[in-house]
């Protein structure tokens, strides 16, 4: 484990996200393995919360924004300095990542390689003999250095988000994922669960927010269920979502005819 524990030390404020139930009777949240889900039905404060500590714990953010400067996170920065985290070793490596932020990672990554071949394009003009070779071999090395994430651009939405992840996974870090199953499908969802394994075994951990029962099938994971006040440990098969899904799939005409 990276992240031991979670505390809350203060309580304070009335506005949201600190109306929660959840939040209200938040005390400590300890993390005993190193994949743990956040699971329960929408509006119960699991994401908030995800936001919180990933923001207490300074984490990098794959979107355009950093967590310290996105508008959208003002109550989960409120919430996070109400934090205490307990580690077992701290690391630099990592990320958090929201589904939607996907696009404003791809968006960066091609103006970042806009920029780089604007520049090469300038000290070609502006520079000559040894100062024009070393300008121009810095921008044409950043550029190359961006090509490895041409895929997002020319692929399908969860095509380019799965490989967003294998460019962006390295051994030992500490991953926050908010609901990374809106863009992928259930074989890409599969795909990005042994690319969890392969992590785990090099010591790395995962906070993941999730609605899939896929991905909450991960071997040994800890689930979270937001539904009980304050979160409890349950078991793949007593959730909700699992047995909703496993009831619909077995018979559909039994929800479909009520449509």
């Amino acid at each position: 484990m990276i992240l031991q524990s979670v505390e809350r030390f203060c309580k304070r404020g009335s506005h949201h996200p600190f109306e929660l139930p959840i939040v209200q009777q938040l005390e400590t949240i300890e993390f005993s393995s190193p994949v743990t889900f956040f699971v329960g039905e929408n509006g119960t404060g699991k994401s908030t919360l995800l936001e919180s500590i990933a923001i207490a714990a300074r984490s990098v953010a794959v979107g355009g924004t950093d967590l310290e400067a996105d508008p959208t996170l003002q109550t989960s920065r409120d919430l996070s300095e109400q934090l205490r985290l307990s580690w077992t070793r701290r690391t630099k490596r990592g990320f958090f990542l929201r589904a939607e932020d996907f696009f404003g990672f791809a968006q960066r990554i091609a103006q970042s390689r806009q920029e780089m071949e604007d520049l090469e394009q300038e000290f070609e003009g502006k520079f000559e003999g040894y100062a024009k070779q070393l300008a121009v071999g810095v921008a044409r090395g950043q550029n190359q250095a961006l090509e490895r994430y041409s895929q997002l651009q020319t692929s399908s939405h969860g095509e380019g988000f799965l490989h967003l992840f294998q460019e962006r996974f390295v051994p030992e870090g500490l991953y926050f994922l908010d609901e990374p199953e809106a863009a992928l499908s259930p074989q890409r969802q599969l795909a990005l669960l042994a690319l969890m394994k392969a992590l785990v075994e090099e010591r790395a951990q995962f906070i993941v927010a999730s609605h899939s029962p896929i991905l909450m099938a991960f071997p040994g994971a800890t689930l979270l269920s937001f539904d009980r006040v304050p979160p409890e440990p349950v078991a793949w098969a007593e959730l909700e979502h699992v047995r909703l899904t496993r009831d619909f799939l077995t018979n559909p005409e039994r929800y479909l005819r009520y449509l």
